[in-house]
């Protein structure tokens, strides 16, 4: 049973981040271990309530309140085994995650703070690897059936792990040279350092999991040809068309680019160290896109700005602001807005942020300022207002308040709309909806039999909670299509969204 004042004798406590000047110097994660003393004390918050509202913040339905008394009793192994079975990538999920089961948390009732259970995951996530490794599952029988994942993101490789337990033969192609989609390339590994990725992928290849790399669909391999040598068909391939602003005076400036470009060309240079690869952050024409020395401004106030914001700090940029149009939130939960247990509006405030740069809310950006030769040299922004009509938003610049910032590396971290455009979809006779995405049957077939989607490709740009969620969900789908037996896990179906008032 667990500790019913558990709650009452601690209060949240996270690990210590790494010293700024320290982190800063280096592509290491911000997060040290926690340590047993610490996480146990942590899990022993959890109330293990009648009803635990986190299951309803968790896509996945992960069992918080059991491994959370298993943490708190030392029974690591038991919560290993809890937890993955609701979930094939806690490592990724507890280091990514901005947590919708903590603010679903009972204990955030009356302004408490919820139980660290992102923390507390990423703990037995390690504990796993600490206690043996991520020990390949015995799998079934082969079922003579043949699956195609195209798209090795937390979706493709969650989908990818549950039909290679269940007897299937499965092929995850990617396009990029290196696995793990936007965990490789999009995610600075000062939040996820990558041998975490590998550690994982070694699991599923030894599971029987196949992978091409350097792949395209619909390119190297034809849409016939991948429907010819496989029983069905997951499409996975994420949600990367990068929102624009081409009407804005002065875009197509030298120096405006999309946040996406920024982060994954960091990305490679960290990954390239010590072989003898480009040790700079360019485009693939070559373009610089590295922020040292260079006055930065991110425009877009999410996880993506933050995730620029981190970079330019380790780059070395003389000074960055970070844009956003909404005006600065409180800190906390407003009831009247967003009650208890639904995701909440509120200053959310990421490790880079106390790295340094300037945040400045309610502005937006009326022109990118030529320097005379083509290139950026400031951005001109107003003080707004933003207002909905009819579904719309309104976004009114304050008259007077315009001014300029410095600026010789602009960056767009302004959402996504939707899946790429990209030749495998003409091929498949696969469209994409208004938002960009991919619908989905109810059994999770496109329009098109045999053809399944799932996570951002579907959903568009989300949490990697819900790509999991998707993925697995995808999986059952595609089994129970190919005539497998018994059933697997299917946590959410292609209607479910997130709590909402």
């Amino acid at each position: 049973m667990p500790d019913p004042n558990g709650f009452l004798r601690y209060d949240r406590r996270l690990p210590v981040r790494r010293p700024v000047p320290v982190r800063i110097m280096d592509w290491r994660e911000v997060y040290p271990p926690a340590g047993e003393p610490l996480i146990r004390e942590q899990a022993t918050r959890c109330m293990d309530c009648g009803i635990p509202f986190c299951h309803d913040g968790c896509p996945l339905g992960n069992r918080i309140p059991d491994w959370n008394d298993l943490v708190r009793t030392g029974n690591w192994d038991a919560a290993v085994e809890t937890l993955h079975a609701t979930n094939n990538f806690p490592e990724f999920t507890g280091r990514l995650c901005p947590a919708p089961c903590e603010a679903a948390c009972v204990l955030g009732l009356g302004g408490q703070q919820p139980v660290t259970i992102k923390q507390v995951e990423v703990e037995i996530a390690d504990a796993a690897v600490a206690r043996g490794g991520l020990r390949p599952r015995s799998v079934p029988p082969a079922s003579g059936r043949s699956v195609a994942v195209v798209g090795s993101g937390p979706a493709g490789l969650a989908a990818a792990q549950q039909l290679a337990r269940a007897g299937h033969a499965v092929t995850v192609y990617e396009r990029d040279d290196a696995l793990g989609g936007l965990l490789r390339y999009g995610i600075p590994d000062f939040k996820l350092e990558k041998h975490h990725i590998d550690r994982r992928l070694a699991q599923l290849a030894a599971e029987g999991v196949r992978f091409q790399t350097g792949v395209e669909v619909g390119v190297e391999v034809s849409a016939a040809q991948l429907r010819a040598e496989h029983d069905a068909v997951l499409l996975a391939c994420g949600a990367l068309a990068s929102r624009d602003t081409p009407s804005t005076p002065g875009r197509a400036l030298r120096g405006v680019h999309q946040a996406m470009g920024h982060l994954v060309a960091a990305n490679r240079v960290v990954a390239a160290a010590g072989t003898d690869r480009p040790a700079v952050a360019t485009l693939p024409d070559g373009t610089p896109i590295d922020a040292a020395g260079r006055h930065v401004v991110i425009i877009g106030g999410g996880d993506t700005g933050a995730d620029c914001l981190g970079v330019a700090h380790r780059q070395g940029a003389a000074g960055v602001y970070q844009l956003d149009l909404y005006p600065q939130p409180s800190r906390g939960r407003d009831e009247t807005r967003d009650p208890w247990p639904t995701w909440p509006w509120i200053l959310r405030e990421y490790p880079a942020h106390e790295e340094g740069g300037d945040r400045v809310f309610a502005v937006a950006v009326q022109e990118f300022v030529d320097d005379g030769s083509g290139a950026v040299r400031a951005v001109r922004i107003a003080e707004v207002t933003v207002e909905k009509h009819a579904g719309r938003r309104v976004v009114t610049p304050v008259p007077g308040t315009e001014r300029e910032l410095p600026a010789d590396l602009v960056l767009l971290a302004i959402g996504f709309d939707g899946t790429e455009e990209q030749p495998l979809l003409e091929q498949l006779g696969v469209s994409r909806n208004e938002r960009g995405a991919v619908d989905a049957r109810p059994d999770w077939q496109t329009d098109v039999d045999g053809v399944f989607v799932a996570g951002d490709m579907h959903r568009g740009a989300s949490l990697i909670v819900w790509a999991i969620a998707e993925g697995r969900a995808a999986a059952a789908a595609v089994h129970t299509y190919l005539g497998g037996l018994g059933a697997l896990p299917a946590p959410v179906d292609p209607a479910t969204r997130p709590l909402a008032v």
